[in-house]
């Protein structure tokens, strides 16, 4: 069985690696950046099932660390004319860093109420990043928007556009793929780890793991920042592979809605169940922001109510089957 499984896994992997070769010929490269999505998306649900599945603390601000990354690699290329590749890693530090930040004294806080406080600030941070320029202008720091802007405010930031953009994209993609690969690998050595075992613990019972010796607050910080630092680097992927980034867009709220539902809707607390549900949900995302039907003499764009349609979904999943698509696939399997 465990043999099946890996050559399952290889496929998978072997079948990823030759889609550019495949969206060369049939598509002109949709293809390709679809699955780009799909794999940068599998990465930040996987991270945040970390701090979500594992340790069952639910997070609304994850949007945070995927805008920091994406907003450092951008500050990291435009300042310094150095590959933006070369910022992945600092990225990552940086959204560690903040999650430490904040990690400390909102993770002392249980159930629903560290879920608001995440939320508080994510939305703090959005706007933060929305007006620093601003901010930065009458201060001792506005040496660094004196030439050009910090994050540009509503305008965003453009990347250095590289010399051969289809060499580039390429590139990120096998960057990209290997990076999905690292991630899983790393959410597998923690679930099969004393580190995963104690999250668990804290996620059943936080009184009697600490009772038992585990210290619940170490270990939810530690998890949040390895969590913060893999979504970072997938923000930093994102700004090189669109070389636009806007505060509105990455520091959004739905950026964080989606790093919750795609675990949900897969399998929270699984290996498997985030990647899967990161692909059912790129892939009807996909579909449903180009999706239009005629209802009553008046058109309705589906992508305006993804939002409505998503939150059905996840008390669907919730009320019927709340171990998500791989708890279905299991119990259709045992039939």
């Amino acid at each position: 069985m465990k043999n099946r499984k890996n050559l399952y896994v290889l496929g998978g992997i072997a079948l990823l690696a030759i889609i550019p070769l495949i969206a060369k010929t049939i598509d002109n490269g949709y293809l390709q950046t679809l699955t780009f999505f799909v794999m940068m998306f599998v990465s930040m649900s996987v991270a945040w099932n970390i701090i979500g599945g594992y340790a069952g603390q639910i997070s609304f601000g994850h949007g945070t660390f995927w805008g920091l990354g994406a907003f450092t690699t951008a500050i990291f290329a435009i300042r310094t004319g150095l590959p933006a590749w070369l910022a992945m890693p600092i990225g990552g530090l940086v959204a560690m860093l903040y999650g430490m930040s904040w990690g400390y004294p909102t993770l002392r806080l249980r159930g629903p109420y560290f879920a608001i406080a995440t939320i508080g600030i994510g939305e703090a941070t959005r706007l933060i990043m929305l007006n620093l320029d601003q901010l930065l202008k009458n201060s001792p720091l506005d040496w660094l928007v004196k030439d050009k802007p910090f994050t540009g405010g509503a305008s965003g930031l453009i990347l250095p556009s590289p010399n051969d953009f289809q060499a580039n994209q390429l590139l990120l993609f096998y960057i990209c793929l290997g990076f999905m690969i690292l991630t899983i690998a790393i959410s597998a050595w923690i679930n099969n780890s004393r580190f995963g075992l104690a999250l668990r613990a804290v996620n059943m019972d936080q009184e009697a793991a600490e009772t038992l010796g585990v210290s619940a607050s170490r270990y939810k910080v530690l998890a949040l920042m390895v969590s913060a630092f893999l979504v970072g680097v997938a923000g930093s992927l994102y700004a090189q592979y669109v070389l636009f980034i806007d505060a509105r867009e990455v520091f959004s709220f739905s950026n964080s809605i989606a790093m919750v539902l795609m675990p949900t809707v897969g399998g929270i607390g699984t290996l498997w169940g985030p990647a899967l549900g990161a692909l059912v949900f790129k892939v009807a995302d996909d579909r449903l922001s180009s999706a239009r039907f005629m209802l009553g003499g008046m058109q309705i764009n589906l992508g305006d109510v993804n939002l409505m349609l998503y939150g059905l979904l996840l008390v669907l999943i919730i009320l019927f089957e709340p171990g998500g698509v791989l708890g279905l696939l299991k119990r259709l399997r045992k039939k």
